[in-house]
C-alpha cells in the first residue's frame, strides 16, 4: 500500500511552470514596458551629462533587472514543484536548490545596478527607487523566508510523522498518536496539524512557518489516506 502511494508521489507535480510562450510573452511585456518608464532615471542634470551617451542602453539594463526580479518572486516562471520522495518516506520542504538558483539569480540584480551608476549619471532619486525595488522586493518576498526556513520539512511515512519547524522539531510514531486534528482556514485549506499523543500532550506543526504551502492539498491528501483512523478536522486545543 505504502509503495504503490509513494509511485503514485513521485510522479506528482504539484505546480507547473507556466507554458513558455506565456512566460516569453509576459516577461517581454514587462521589459518593455519598464524599461521605457526607467528612462526617467537619466532625464533632468543627468541628461546633460550623458550626452553622447547610449542612455537607452542603460534603460535596457534597468528592465532587465526588473526580469530577473519577476523571475525570483514569480516562481511559476521558473520553478516547477514536485513531492519529494525518499523510498516510503515522503518529504515536504522548502527545496534548497531551487533557494540557491533564485539567490544566484538575484545576484544579478545589483551587479546591474552598480555597472549603471558607474557607467551613467543618474537621477539620484530615481536611480534608488528603481533599484531599492528590484533589490529589496526579492530579499523579503522570498530570499529571507526561504533562509530562515531553509531545513524546515514534514515527513511522513506509514510509522511516523516527524518534523522540524526552525527550533522546533520532533520524531512521533504513529503508535504513541491518539488523533490528528487538521486546522484549516476560512478557505477550508489546511495550515497546522496538531497531533494529540496517547499521553495527552498536544503538539502543533505549523506548516504556515515552513514555507511549504505549494503542499498543503497534498499534505491534506496524504494525511486522510494514510492515517484515515486518526484523522479529524477540528481547531487547536
Amino acid at each position: 500500500m505504502a509503495y504503490n502511494f509513494s509511485l503514485q508521489y513521485m510522479a506528482k507535480l504539484i505546480r507547473k511552470t507556466y507554458p513558455k510562450e506565456v512566460s516569453i510573452g509576459l516577461l517581454l511585456l514587462v521589459f518593455v514596458i519598464t524599461a521605457f518608464l526607467s528612462h526617467q532615471i537619466f532625464e533632468g542634470r543627468a541628461a546633460l551629462l550623458n550626452e553622447g551617451k547610449n542612455t537607452y542602453l542603460g534603460a535596457v539594463m534597468v528592465g532587465s533587472a526588473v526580469v530577473i526580479m519577476m523571475l525570483v518572486l514569480w516562481e511559476e516562471f521558473l520553478f516547477p514543484i514536485h513531492v519529494k520522495l525518499d523510498t516510503d518516506r515522503v518529504v515536504f520542504s522548502n527545496h534548497r536548490s531551487k533557494l540557491k538558483k533564485q539567490a544566484a539569480i538575484f545576484m544579478l540584480i545589483p551587479i546591474i545596478f552598480v555597472a549603471i551608476y558607474i557607467l551613467y549619471a543618474v537621477n539620484i532619486i530615481g536611480f534608488v527607487i528603481w533599484a531599492g525595488i528590484c533589490i529589496i522586493s526579492p530579499i523579503v518576498g522570498k530570499l529571507v523566508s526561504g533562509i530562515k526556513n531553509y531545513n524546515d520539512f514534514l515527513a511522513l511515512t506509514d510509522n511516523t510523522i516527524e518534523y522540524k519547524n526552525n527550533e522546533k522539531e520532533g520524531v512521533f510514531e504513529l503508535k504513541n498518536v491518539k488523533q490528528i486534528i487538521l486546522i484549516k482556514d476560512e478557505s477550508k485549506v489546511l495550515h497546522k496539524i496538531q497531533l494529540m499523543l496517547t499521553n495527552g500532550q498536544p503538539v502543533l506543526i505549523d506548516l504556515d512557518e515552513m514555507e511549504i504551502e505549494a503542499f498543503y492539498i497534498s499534505i491534506d491528501e496524504y494525511l486522510n489516506q494514510h492515517y484515515k483512523s486518526l484523522v479529524k478536522v477540528g481547531s487547536a486545543v
